[in-house]
Parts: C-alpha cells; sequence; structure tokens
C-alpha cells in the first residue's frame, strides 16, 4: 500500500480509505463481522478510516471504535458532524454549540481521546463559516482534534473559507472529500483544482457511482426496482429513462476496456480517481471483508494514458453522466431563490 501526505498536514495516509458507512444497521449490523472487516482492511496495510456520526445513528462509529482498541495509534481516524442526531432544531449543522457537543459524542463512541481529521458533512446556509472555523480551531487547540476539513463542499464555498480564514486569523480546512467516479466527473472543472490551489488532501467517495461501477447492473439486464439502493432512488435505476439508458451504455464500454486491460470494473473504477493528482487517498466501503478483497485485488493496477484516454473518450473529463446520491444541492437553485414574487417580475407596472 501506498502512503501519500493528507495536505499540508504533514500526516501520511494510505491510497485507499476504509469507508465504514456500511457498518451498522443500514448496511451489515454484525459487529463482529464489521470489526474483522477492519482488522482485514489494517492487515492490508491501509491506515486511513472514515465514518461519520449520522452512518446508523452512530452505530458505525461504535462498531469502528471497538475494532480500533489497541490499534488505536497506527491508525489515521476521520469521522465528520453536520446531520442531524436527534429531534430538535440544534441537534445538527454546523454552528459551534453543535459541535462542540457532537465531537464529544463521537469521542465517546469512538473509545478515543482524538479524531485526526474532523470534517463538515456539509454546507449549512444558516451557519457563517467564520462560526464553524472558529468552533474547529479550538477543538484543535484542545487536542480533541488534530485537523478538520470539509465534504461535499462546492468550489465558492471552499474558496469563502479559505477567504474568511485568512481574513479572521482562523484555521483553514485542511482536506476535501467530494463523490467522484468515472461516471461523476464534474468536481475535476473547478472542486479539484480549488482543492490544489489551496494545497488541500482529497478524499473521494462513491468510486462505484452508487453501484453502477460494480458490474451488477448491466444494459438488457433486469434491475430490482424493490430493494436495495434501488428501492431508495428508483428514478436513479429505472432502466426505461434516458438518463439511465446513457449511465448503461457507458457501463458497457467500461466493461469492455476493462477486459482489455485484465481488471474487473470495480478494479477499473478504483482505479481512475487514484490518476487524478489532486487525489490523495480513494474511499472504499465494502460491506464484507470478501468485497474488501475484491477490490483491494486490483490495488496496483495502473491506468496508463491510453486507458484515460479511452476513459475520457467515454465519460469526457468534467461531465457527470448522473448526479451522486447525497451530494449537497445549492439553496440558489431552489424556486423560491429562481423566481422573484409574481408582482415584481415585469419591467414596469403596465
Amino acid at each position: 500500500m501506498r502512503y501519500r501526505t493528507l495536505g499540508g498536514t504533514g500526516i501520511e495516509v494510505s491510497a485507499h480509505c476504509l469507508g465504514t458507512m456500511m457498518l451498522g444497521s443500514v448496511g451489515n449490523p454484525d459487529h463482529q463481522e464489521g470489526i474483522r472487516l477492519v482488522h482485514a482492511a489494517l492487515d492490508h496495510g491501509i491506515n486511513f478510516v472514515d465514518t461519520a456520526d449520522m452512518y446508523s445513528a452512530g452505530e458505525s462509529e461504535e462498531i469502528v471504535g471497538k475494532a480500533l482498541q489497541g490499534r488505536r495509534e497506527d491508525v489515521v481516524l476521520a469521522t465528520k458532524v453536520h446531520f442531524p442526531m436527534g429531534p430538535g432544531p440544534n441537534r445538527g449543522g454546523n454552528s459551534r454549540r453543535w459541535i462542540v457537543q457532537a465531537v464529544e459524542d463521537s469521542l465517546r463512541r469512538l473509545r478515543t481521546d482524538w479524531i485526526d481529521l474532523y470534517q463538515v458533512h456539509r454546507p449549512d446556509g444558516r451557519t457563517d463559516v467564520e462560526e464553524t472555523l472558529s468552533a474547529l480551531g479550538d477543538l484543535v487547540r484542545q487536542g480533541k482534534i488534530r485537523a478538520f476539513g470539509c465534504s461535499t463542499f462546492p468550489a465558492e464555498e471552499i474558496v469563502e473559507s479559505h477567504w474568511v480564514a485568512e481574513r479572521r486569523a482562523l484555521p483553514r480546512f485542511r482536506t476535501e472529500q467530494p463523490p467522484y467516479s468515472i461516471l461523476a466527473r464534474g468536481i475535476e472543472s473547478s472542486v479539484l483544482p480549488v482543492a490544489r490551489r489551496y494545497g488541500m488532501g482529497v478524499l473521494t467517495w462513491s468510486p462505484l457511482a452508487s453501484g453502477f461501477l460494480t458490474g451488477r447492473y448491466r444494459k438488457g439486464g433486469t434491475i430490482d426496482l424493490s430493494s436495495g439502493r434501488a428501492a431508495l432512488h428508483p428514478h436513479r435505476f429505472d432502466p426505461t429513462l434516458p438518463v439511465n439508458v446513457r449511465k448503461l451504455e457507458a457501463v458497457e464500454q467500461l466493461v469492455e476496456l476493462a477486459d482489455e486491460l485484465g481488471c474487473t470494473l470495480p478494479e477499473l473504477a478504483v482505479a481512475f480517481p487514484l490518476a487524478h493528482p489532486a487525489v490523495t487517498s480513494v474511499i472504499i466501503g465494502p460491506r464484507t471483508v470478501e468485497q474488501l478483497t475484491g477490490l483491494l485485488k486490483g490495488a496496483s493496477l495502473v491506468l496508463d494514458d491510453a486507458a484515460l484516454d479511452r476513459i475520457d473518450a467515454i465519460v469526457p473529463p468534467g461531465t457527470n453522466v448522473y448526479h451522486p446520491d447525497g451530494v449537497w444541492t445549492s439553496p440558489g437553485l431552489a424556486p423560491s431563490a429562481l423566481r422573484r414574487p409574481a408582482a415584481e417580475r415585469a419591467a414596469s407596472d403596465g
């Protein structure tokens, strides 16, 4: 396993990061299997583990905490804050009030005294970013976190955060965690260049594009819309919709390329983000040890320029064939933000 420096932190992390969203009730509820999965990743040389407080309502953090007992010193541990963790208006978001409470909850569930990378899971239009950066900087000084970053922030929000940090003499986001795959390349046009400009580490999520790059969904095949992820978002998997036809057509071309390279489609998918110079680590989120082993078989795969040119021809750089699940949507795109009241839309009173 190769290791890369995480932004300007000086922390060395593995090129693959173990994502643990599938640990707990949402994915694999067996705690012992989850512990074995984490141990298997560590035994393969992965030293970077990413979780979040909202994954299975904190259960993922609990499993990770159990798994790291006796091995904590050798692991770079990342978790996240933002999404609601209970009823009430102040049990989520990016406010100082919630961050100070949420970090204590995460530390308890993770059974640790410190978090290496604490990430703001999404932007929060209700909270001034200065408030968020100030609270996170205090946590660094208190020794509860070592560094902090953001996740799924658009380029303009990242730039604003750095501008505010400089103007207010506050610590800045050191990392960004965006969705990135062969089918979702939109971040290549702005997020990744901005991250490089500011020297941020980048850990990407969803390299398998919500399952489309596993090979499970094929053109002409049957797609069960009543179970799994497809049941939650049937419009994103319905093979009769033109947007999904485009995904399936791209998958067929990528399967052909993978066959020519002598690798599996998932191996090709996971290798792709690592070819970008801005990417530090790619998050893989297996549900079982067997899935982990299958993904790691392709860890040494190198995509040469010819292979990358083929991928560019299938999905042009900077474009999205699909909109990744869970991506933050700008409030500026809401109908209320796009439309003046009807009485004020005309250029004159008539």
